[in-house]
């Protein structure tokens, strides 16, 4: 699909001028602001307030997403499972012939098996290492069984359904991604995506940048750097014959920027920006409806003020899309979760 803007310039540099966006072909959706783990490298779960986001607001919204031509939606969270109403919210998304992604924790799929593989086209689990390490991050007994469960109920139900695991990498399983590959083909995953860890945005409810000890917490250390190298390159070169073509997502070229990402962070390389146009073509949606242009950038409106389309097309959004030049951005040099989307 072609993305249409007022200036047609690339979402790789500076961009000149007030763009107007007139296609959004992806929208991510915060269905709950809390989460069921505890995971060492996230904070969402320190949230004392339960919010959502409703049918009623999905309703407010339905005329901006036709109008947009909102081609696909991605429920995150918090888990999005917590959300009662996310069956409902669902459906109405279906009947407008939109593609539906759950990403979710996997503890509760088995619970919502049916609920979920009649209304989402793919799940994406998290999955953070082989049981023992996966059970560490989460800090839940037995998270990764009832993820394990879950997959069966999902399989039991609609086999064919595409689920895939993404892993974050970190400190505690940088030593294992190749075993957490194993464990995603062990579930009888579709396939499996590795990202670094973030360690310096104010994401996933952090009202703060992290101190520089709570960062050294996550960040892989540089004794520990050439274990996470020596299994990113074995993944490189590996993991299609290991794993079958495509399994791990990411191509080479990807999975060095993890370590990269690293390295950076410890001053041993320049942080380099990624080929990204999220600005352009997407938006993320929290569940008090707050909105941002991607994950990490500064909110742009709030869908409990104004509607999608005037969100994105106001005055703030088409400031920040004017003045964002995305290879010299301390944020987007950064990044850990880019989008380029080529339709």
């Amino acid at each position: 699909m072609e993305v249409k803007t007022e200036d047609r310039s690339r979402a790789t540099g500076r961009v000149e001028g007030p763009e107007i966006v007139h296609a959004l072909p992806v929208l991510v959706i915060y269905a709950h602001s809390s989460c069921n783990c505890r995971c060492i490298m996230c904070d969402i779960w320190k949230t004392t307030e339960n919010r959502t986001f409703s049918l009623r607001d999905l309703r407010h919204q339905l005329d901006s997403i036709r109008r947009l031509g909102v081609r696909h939606v991605a429920f995150s969270g918090g888990e999005p499972l917590m959300n009662s109403e996310l069956p409902l919210i669902a459906s109405h998304l279906r009947k407008e012939g939109i593609q539906l992604t759950l990403l979710s924790t996997g503890l509760l799929l088995g619970k919502y098996a049916v609920e979920v593989v009649e209304n989402f086209d793919e799940v994406i689990v998290s999955l953070d290492g082989p049981q023992p390490v996966h059970n560490q991050i989460r800090r839940v007994k037995m998270a990764f069984s009832l993820l394990e469960a879950g997959v069966c109920a999902l399989r039991r139900q609609r086999d064919e359904i595409r689920i895939t695991a993404r892993c974050t990498v970190q400190k505690a399983n940088h030593h294992c991604l190749w075993e957490t590959a194993r464990a995603a083909k062990g579930l009888r995953l579709n396939g499996i995506s590795f990202l670094a860890a973030d360690l310096t945005s104010t994401a996933f409810n952090r009202a703060l940048v992290w101190p520089e000890k709570r960062q050294e917490e996550i960040a892989v250390s540089i004794s520990e750097l050439p274990v996470l190298e020596e299994q990113v390159e074995t993944l490189a070169r590996d993991a299609g014959s290991e794993f079958g073509a495509g399994f791990v997502v990411e191509s080479p070229e990807k999975l060095r920027r993890i370590a990269d990402h690293f390295r950076a962070h410890l001053g041993l390389l320049t942080p380099v920006s990624p080929l990204c146009n999220a600005p352009w073509v997407s938006a993320v949606v929290e569940a008090d409806g707050t909105v941002r242009p991607c994950f990490f950038h500064r909110p742009i409106g709030n869908l409990r003020e104004a509607s999608l389309e005037a969100v994105v097309n106001g005055a703030e959004a088409r400031s920040f899309r004017a003045q964002l030049d995305i290879r010299n951005d301390a944020v987007c040099r950064n990044c850990v979760c880019s989008l380029n989307y080529r339709g």
